[in-house]
């Protein structure tokens, strides 16, 4: 008896199609900037989405938005991430607008208006959208690396509080963000001397 071969029909698995991000721009509505006073923005936001829900205006405006970024600070020799908002004074609206809907963000408590010129305010571009507000990416992938923000500036002046010059003050010459390196201008013997100091290693005067 001579062998027979059967050809056994593999199924290919099914090609998979990664999903495009979403972009804030491509929901319904446009952006438009709102402008308050500094420091009531979360106020702000608060009002306006009352005032969306007691007149209704659900299916008008949808999104009110204050920008954050993550910013890394060193408090008292310790790197701490903090939150900020990216733009004080400035609320984001996604919207459609007409006369009801201006209204009701133009006359919220602390707004002071649109910005834009006249009372026809401009939507944000695409570009503008993605750039303050980013790209929806998938779960898993990673964060965008927080910015950082030193705690000092230069010509402030400092205390060491590690290393061979601990518990001599200071007056910072440099900041080297990248290297999370300041050169110190410290007074050794009468004498100010650079050093260069880890970001841990000094904290306020």
């Amino acid at each position: 008896m001579s062998d027979t071969t059967q050809d056994v029909a593999v199924d290919e698995a099914p090609e998979t199609i990664e999903p495009k991000p979403l972009s804030p721009y491509d929901l319904p509505g446009s952006w438009y900037v709102v402008h308050s006073y500094s420091g009531y923005e979360n106020k702000v936001k608060a009002n306006l989405e009352n005032r969306v829900k007691s007149m209704h205006l659900e299916d008008k405006i949808f999104e009110v938005v204050i920008p954050m970024e993550d910013v890394v600070e060193y408090k008292n020799g310790k790197k701490v991430t903090v939150q900020r908002k990216k733009f004080p004074g400035y609320v984001l609206v996604r919207m459609y607008m007409d006369d009801d809907s201006w209204y009701a963000v133009r006359n919220t408590p602390n707004v002071t208006g649109f910005v834009g010129s006249g009372t026809k305010p401009s939507p944000l571009s695409r570009r503008e959208v993605e750039r303050i507000l980013g790209v929806a990416k998938e779960e898993g992938t990673k964060k965008d690396k927080p910015t950082f923000k030193p705690a000092w500036d230069v010509g402030e002046t400092v205390r060491v509080v590690e290393g061979p010059f601990a518990d001599f003050n200071g007056v910072i010459e440099g900041i080297n963000v990248d290297q999370s390196k300041v050169r110190v201008l410290v007074d050794i013997f009468g004498r100010e001397t650079p050093v260069e100091l880890n970001f841990d290693q000094i904290i306020k005067y």
